[in-house]
């Protein structure tokens, strides 16, 4: 007589979605962090009483503007990564307070990079169209949080998370600029004016690009997910009589609603 063998049960694949869901705030955080260590460095420096130079005198002369920047600009790109991974954005206590401290940290960020641009001395590398350049997309960041924000109100949670992405990629360009000049340093000169204009404009437009990319795909998701059935407790195909049960529904079903559910939680980003 043959023992009976127990079949191996399969492999959760919950677990390697949730697995997976952390691979994006993982990979954000990764590109904030040399733009989030040398703010760090920046606060230690003026918090100590370091020697005063040519490159950091104006950080002392005026503190204010770049101590908001830099502590800003960490908590919202550190904070902004997590609401990207799904079990916590379907948390909605987690998803509101984030998002009371995001959107006042975002403008802050913007905000005192725009003072930054115009009240300090421009360095050697730098020059009046990269000033015009940080104005622009700093408004920009802080229109998308506006925006953001009116949308909230009004429950339309599609357009909120679009906007609210956008805001992120801009805040984060810090650290795709870090990535792109350090690229071009190979080949040109990046402590030419142009060269640098053209690294730092590249950057914010890179980010918008993977942005707006993400939205269209959260859209275009949801135009081919499959529709629910329409009968409710009925089984679709049979007649009237035959009750319909969660247990019975096909895998396939089962996996389009699912993914349904993630598709709306993917519009409540920031």
């Amino acid at each position: 007589m043959m023992a009976k063998t127990t079949p191996r049960p399969p492999r959760s694949r919950p677990r390697r979605v949730a697995r997976a869901a952390w691979l994006v705030p993982t990979g954000l955080i990764l590109l904030a962090l040399v733009p989030m260590l040398a703010g760090a460095l920046r606060l230690s420096e003026l918090a100590g009483g370091a020697a005063v130079t040519s490159g950091n005198a104006r950080f002392f002369a005026s503190p204010a503007p770049v101590v908001i920047h830099i502590v800003a600009s960490i908590v919202f790109c550190l904070l902004g990564a997590f609401q990207f991974v799904p079990s916590l954005r379907r948390r909605n206590r987690w998803h509101r307070v984030a998002g009371v401290v995001l959107v006042p940290m975002g403008i802050a960020a913007a905000l005192s990079g725009m003072w930054m641009a115009v009240a300090y001395d421009l360095p050697d590398h730098d020059g009046v169209a990269l000033v015009y350049v940080r104005l622009v997309f700093g408004a920009l960041m802080v229109a998308s949080i506006v925006l953001a924000v009116r949308a909230i109100m009004r429950r339309d949670h599609r357009s909120h998370g679009a906007w609210m992405t956008r805001a992120y990629a801009l805040g984060l360009a810090a650290g795709t600029q870090a990535i792109l000049l350090t690229a071009m340093s190979v080949v040109v000169d990046i402590d030419d004016q142009v060269v640098r204009v053209v690294g730092m404009t590249g950057a914010w437009l890179i980010n918008l690009g993977v942005a707006e990319l993400i939205i269209r795909r959260r859209r275009g998701a949801r135009l081919f997910t499959p529709a629910r059935p329409s009968g409710r407790g009925m089984r679709p195909g049979r007649g009237a009589s035959t009750p319909f049960r969660p247990s019975q529904m096909p895998a396939s079903r089962g996996a389009a609603r699912a993914s349904a559910t993630d598709e709306q939680e993917d519009d409540r980003v920031g």
